[in-house]
């Protein structure tokens, strides 16, 4: 009996210390407080900020008005498009690379792709592909992490350069008349709710039948259901794409020109003046796990199954900055992909490393760098854009025009803004540049069989964390 005592008394006293280890102590508290409190700083930041807000209080002014909106290459005459309430910032870039072209071509003053019409596609054949992933996962636990992590992003609004081409050359482009913006197109949140509750009970069914003995085959038979109530979903919300058109139009001169019965990938190949294939992906990884000078992918990161590969070549930042500033000298804005929302104020349209004094507003330094934010997963790609023109000094670029797809209101200058060198060395992820932009030995490299990281890796982000 006694030995019973003894032990129960022991568990009680091993469970109380292991409760009470590591909590924060009353005295911790009290003096958090005192030395708060005798800091006349924190008083001054405190009043600022609970006024109005920590960016209002920390905006460096002296970066604001040092801003200069001047560059040496410069080469929008256009106004920005709007991707309003949804995820589409990459293919919204990359349809306005591409728009800035045609509309010389055409002598117009506007011309904008169909932004809606490559949505569709991108949602139709993702549904497509991510139940291809959960056919190819069925022999998996639900709880493994590659699985739980196709299922907790079934389909999103986001995506990559590589991804934009797939829909190109599978469905081509189409003006956006031919399919104009919804409801639903220009606020995704809905649509998107509908498409994963559909989505997860698909793969519930898949996997399902799968256990039960059916072959690929067989899951493949049901997955052509499945995406035939895919197919009507998006037609409900984002009506139905043309298969072919009549192409007509007016130039700014009001002359008429009619080009006749075409299809959408017969549009794209006439009208995409730029080798879509001579394009690849600069990264910038600094991660020493992750080498310059290899390529690389992300695991089950694509959208249409028999697509090209996500592929990344991994580079230094001068060799970046360089593909940037030759592409925009020659005249064709570049694509890029970046993490948006630090050190960024929308209204007056800046990027810039220290435009927040965050460090003398809570008295002490973030401390990491680029490397760091990376493993800790403190920054990824979230937002793509366009590079429209660059200021460059002595071979050396200062600052970058970037067109945004937030539209023309409370966004910079009529939605242009101006991103500071310092910031691309920091927040600057990637750039789609061509191959003839690159030296030799990394144009081989790309011929290398790319390192598959996994579907977690920041290097995937873009396709699911977009703003």
């Amino acid at each position: 009996m006694l030995a019973i005592v003894v032990l129960a008394a022991t568990i009680l006293y091993m469970t109380t210390t292991l409760q009470t280890t590591g909590e924060v102590s009353p005295e911790h508290i009290t003096s958090l407080r005192s030395s708060l409190r005798g800091d006349p700083s924190y008083r001054l930041a405190r009043n600022a900020v609970t006024k109005v807000g920590a960016d209002e209080a920390a905006l460096d002014r002296d970066v604001v008005s040092n801003a200069d909106w001047t560059f040496s290459t410069w080469l929008d005459d256009w106004a920005v498009t709007n991707q309003k309430k949804s995820g589409r910032c990459w293919m919204f870039a990359a349809l306005n690379l591409f728009r800035a072209s045609v509309m010389k071509r055409l002598s117009v003053k506007k011309f904008e792709f169909s932004q809606n019409y490559t949505l569709f596609w991108d949602k139709f054949e993702r549904a497509n592909w991510f139940l291809e992933c959960i056919i190819e996962t069925a022999s998996r636990d639900l709880d493994d992490r590659r699985v739980a992590f196709l299922l907790d992003y079934p389909i999103d609004d986001g995506g990559q350069w590589n991804m934009f081409i797939n829909l190109v050359n599978r469905h081509g482009l189409v003006p956006k008349d031919l399919m104009p913006e919804t409801q639903s197109s220009s606020n995704t949140a809905r649509m998107n709710a509908v498409l994963k509750g559909f989505l997860r009970r698909f793969a519930g069914d898949l996997r399902q039948s799968i256990e039960g003995g059916a072959s690929v085959e067989d899951a493949r038979e049901m997955k052509d259901g499945q995406l035939a109530t895919i197919w009507r979903v998006l037609c409900t919300h984002l009506g139905e794409p043309p298969s072919s058109f009549m192409w007509q139009y007016n130039d700014k001169d009001r002359a008429f020109h009619r080009e006749g019965e075409m299809t959408p990938v017969q549009f794209a190949e006439r009208y995409v003046d730029q080798s879509m294939a001579d394009y690849v992906c600069l990264v910038h990884d600094p991660r020493p796990e992750h080498p310059f000078g290899k390529t690389y992918t992300v695991e089950y990161l694509g959208n249409i199954v028999g697509g090209a590969e996500v592929v990344y070549l991994n580079v230094d930042t001068d060799t970046m900055k360089r593909a940037a500033v030759e592409t925009l000298e020659s005249g064709d804005p570049v694509w890029f992909g970046c993490d948006v929302g630090k050190q960024f104020q929308r209204q007056v349209g800046i990027w810039d490393a220290n435009l927040f004094d965050f460090d003398g507003l809570y008295g002490e330094a973030e401390g990491m760098t680029k490397t760091d934010r990376l493993h800790l997963h403190h920054t990824a790609m979230t937002h793509a854009m366009l590079f429209t023109g660059v200021d460059v000094l002595e071979g050396v670029p200062r600052r970058w025009r970037v067109e945004n797809s937030w539209g023309e209101d409370g966004v910079g200058r009529k939605g242009f803004q101006l991103m500071n060198d310092n910031w691309f060395d920091e927040y600057v992820f990637e750039i789609a540049a061509h191959r003839d932009r690159l030296p030799s030995e990394l144009q081989s490299a790309l011929s290398e069989p790319p390192t598959v990281l996994p579907p977690w890796d920041p290097m995937g982000a873009l396709a699911c964390r977009v703003r």
